[in-house]
């Protein structure tokens, strides 16, 4: 094989990774995948109408968007054990959305939703092709923990209507606990309790049934996978009692109709209007999307040594919005509980993900006139008890122990989500993070060092019993200089000199400059000049390579008045018996 043909196979195999596990398939890989796909398309069924019900669409969007997509990320993902679907958190985030611009049980609101989808996987191949995922690590962990924490609890106060059986609405926290007071009164009883029993079932079926399955000589595996597909039976049986009881006539909504039949091919509205009515929520969507699914592939990847790449995940999971989208689906992502079920249930390779889209394929064609009288309230109580599991407060007690920058940021972010709405509250974390670091490196830690006796180490003079050399002044900076601090440094170096006038040698120490702007270049050239009009000779140690690297592509180096030392302790043995002299 010639040189240009290895390449593009190599190429082929980077923007394909089924080319690279497809090759050794074999039949005992094929029955694990086999057995995965069946748990996980029982598992997805309820998940997928619930999502779409939390999204404020069709139930049969919620299948559609669980077919195709988990086709297309089998052909484009890098992860092993990721199921892509409708989650939570996006589902609530697509409703807020669309909402703003269509009013829900419209024709356009469906149509917005399916470009929503559209518009996010354009985004993400986008980002995945100019290899743009390190965009993501903008959402730092305790951020995207307080946005999932708040998330949580809307929407499970969101669905709380469902379950009461009861008309309410609002955008964030205060409305909607607001409207469900308003109209408590109209509560129907029956509603209520379908909804009440099926959260305790679940919440049961969640801690209770894998231990008592265990006791009756299951296995752990086993066990784990039934408990995790609790939500079916209370699909099952609900429906069955409300087909049974005329449930319907007592004032329970159920589900309805579910048109039968593989997914339409639907072509998204490319309006401009709409595109930019819907940019900013699709980049958001795309965004917090893309950090849940690829945490989640990188953990279960880690499991089994594997290998997860995040810019070829962003093309994964945007090839599956695309797919959505042309399917009549909406904005999905890899979601958490179904991907553990795929893992646990054994899965192998991203074929298994293939086998769920056929077996939820035939769903549609043949399970969903069977899903007529499921009750919403059922639908509710799974969406609840999911995503309560995510709700995690912990983490504002880890923040306030170990950071109060990062409990500000959180705990601002938990409040915009819930008082103001999920894309505020999402924005102000971002925002809040950017702002904090901007301060903290504005002014970064600098410290005056002198030699470990008996050692060639330089450590703070403040926190050690160290050597320092009269008439020399070694400053250790802390951090990349950038135009932020530059104008610190300048100050920090001044008032040290002020300090002390007997100093004729001024060293930067630079172990941790990883970066140098133009601004803080012409800082350095600033404090070159005026220590010169002071007679103090300005040096530089323990300079990175690729910094070295820009700052000789300047004439800086050649009107710097000292030199540049390789380490601090060749700084210190060349210009200590200067300095002596002096």
């Amino acid at each position: 094989m010639n040189n240009n043909s290895a390449d593009k196979t190599g190429l082929l195999r980077r923007y394909l990774p089924v080319l690279d596990w497809g090759r050794d398939y074999g039949r005992g890989v094929l029955a694990d995948d086999l057995l995965a796909a069946v748990i996980v398309t029982i598992m997805l069924i309820p998940q997928s109408l619930a999502y779409a019900l939390l999204a404020g669409l069709p139930p049969e969007m919620g299948l559609y968007a669980s077919i195709l997509p988990l086709l297309a990320y089998a052909l484009f993902g890098t992860s092993r054990a990721l199921a892509v679907g409708p989650v939570a958190v996006v589902s609530l985030m697509t409703a807020t959305a669309v909402g703003r611009i269509a009013e829900q049980g419209s024709t356009d609101y469906v149509t917005a939703a399916i470009a929503l989808a559209f518009m996010s996987g354009v985004i993400l191949l986008a980002m995945g092709l100019f290899r743009l995922g390190f965009l993501a690590n903008l959402l730092s962990h305790p951020i995207v923990s307080g946005f999932i924490t708040a998330s949580g609890l809307l929407i499970a106060a969101s669905q709380l209507k469902h379950v009461f059986g009861i008309d309410a609405g609002g955008h964030n926290l205060l409305e909607i606990l607001g409207s469900l007071a308003r109209n408590l009164s109209e509560i129907n009883p029956i509603t209520a309790t379908i909804g009440v029993l099926s959260a305790a079932f679940l919440f049961w079926v969640r801690k209770g049934l894998k231990p008592l399955l265990m006791r009756a000589g299951l296995g752990a595996r086993s066990a784990d996978v039934i408990a995790k597909a609790g939500p079916v039976a209370a699909v099952a049986a609900t429906t069955v009692a409300a087909w049974g009881f005329g449930l319907a006539e007592a004032g329970v909504k159920l589900v309805g109709a579910v048109p039968q039949g593989l997914p339409p091919l639907t072509m998204p509205d490319l309006s401009p209007d709409l595109w930019a009515s819907l940019f900013g929520s699709a980049a958001l969507i795309s965004i917090i999307g893309f950090v849940e699914s690829v945490s989640v592939a990188q953990t279960l990847a880690a499991k089994k040594r594997q290998h997860i790449e995040p810019d070829q995940e962003l093309i994964g999971l945007g090839a599956a919005n695309v797919a959505a989208s042309v399917t009549g689906g909406y904005p999905v992502t890899g979601g958490f509980a179904r991907s553990v079920v795929n893992f646990d249930a054994g899965a192998r390779t991203p074929a298994a993900g293939a086998f769920a889209a056929v077996g939820l394929a035939l769903a549609t064609l043949f399970l969903t006139p069977l899903l007529f009288f499921l009750p919403q309230a059922t639908l509710a109580a799974t969406i609840i008890v999911a995503v309560l599991s995510l709700v995690d407060f912990s983490i504002l007690r880890r923040a306030w122990t170990y950071s109060k920058a990062d409990f500000a940021a959180v705990s601002v972010t938990i409040l915009a989500t819930l008082l103001v709405g999920v894309e505020a509250g999402i924005s102000a974390g971002v925002a809040l993070s950017v702002l904090i670091y901007l301060y903290n490196t504005s002014k970064p830690h600098m410290a005056v060092v002198g030699r470990v006796p008996g050692t060639e180490h330089f450590r703070n003079v403040c926190r050690h019993t160290v050597e320092t050399q009269p008439g020399i002044l070694s400053l250790r900076v802390d951090e990349s200089l950038y135009f932020a601090n530059a104008r610190y440094l300048e100050d920090r170096v001044y008032d040290l000199v002020a300090q002390t006038p007997d100093i004729r040698h001024v060293v930067l120490m630079c172990p941790a400059v990883n970066h140098i702007d133009m601004s803080a270049l012409e800082s350095l050239e600033a404090i070159n000049h005026r220590l010169a009009d002071m007679n103090v000779t300005l040096h530089l140690s323990e300079v990175k390579g690729p910094v070295m690297d820009r700052l000789e592509r300047t004439d800086f180096l050649d009107h710097m008045t000292g030199e540049v030392f390789l380490s601090q302790h060749m700084a210190i043995a060349k210009l200590a018996p200067a300095a002596t002299a002096q």
